[in-house]
């Protein structure tokens, strides 16, 4: 059993298990590849100064690999709330995670066949959003949202963000305890 999955491996969700993988928990990060941002020149990212969307998208999924996230190239069908977690269904295979974290850009049909809050999205030509707190908690427990689809602006500085954020928020939950990372230059 995965301790988080995370659906979508945009700048939102490969944050996330970035945050989630180097903090030493189980971590699956599952993409479809469809991010929107494997079509953008990103030029307003701070401490990049230009990047190709794609790029940036494959950099972050090695960032997460590179701390042992398993990355599975497939599409989510369903989620379904199971005893002590959630089963995780592709398109070829099924997993088994404590909490789940939706990080699916401008795609809410998943969120809404699996019973999360949706609500009018309020950023331009965002149709829906997955409706969560501040910490990216839904209505289902254990299911969390990140990025574009939990409302947040989708510029990729901020979705990368907010899946840090959510992610830090999942692992404090899991260890009870607020978790900090911050890594310290040697001499």
């Amino acid at each position: 059993m995965f301790d988080i999955a995370i659906i979508g491996a945009g700048p939102a969700g490969a944050s996330a298990a970035l945050f989630t993988a180097k903090a030493g928990k189980k971590t699956l990060l599952i993409d479809n590849d469809k991010s929107v941002t494997k079509r953008a020149w990103i030029e307003n990212h701070y401490g990049v100064p230009g990047a190709k969307g794609p790029d940036l998208v494959e950099t972050g999924k090695q960032q997460a690999v590179k701390f042992g996230a398993e990355l599975v190239a497939d599409a989510v069908v369903n989620v379904t709330k199971q005893e002590n977690g959630f089963k995780v269904e592709t398109e070829s295979e099924s997993f088994e995670a404590a909490h789940v974290i939706f990080a699916t850009g401008l795609a809410a049909d998943l969120a809404e066949k699996v019973g999360l809050e949706i609500k009018p999205g309020t950023e331009p030509r965002i149709k829906s959003i997955i409706a969560c707190d501040a910490s990216g908690k839904t209505n289902i427990e254990g299911i969390w949202a990140a990025g574009t689809i939990a409302g947040v602006s989708m510029h990729t500085i901020i979705t990368a963000g907010d899946g840090a954020k959510v992610a830090i928020n999942v692992i404090s939950e899991l260890n009870g305890t607020r978790y900090v990372d911050h890594d310290v230059l040697t001499s």
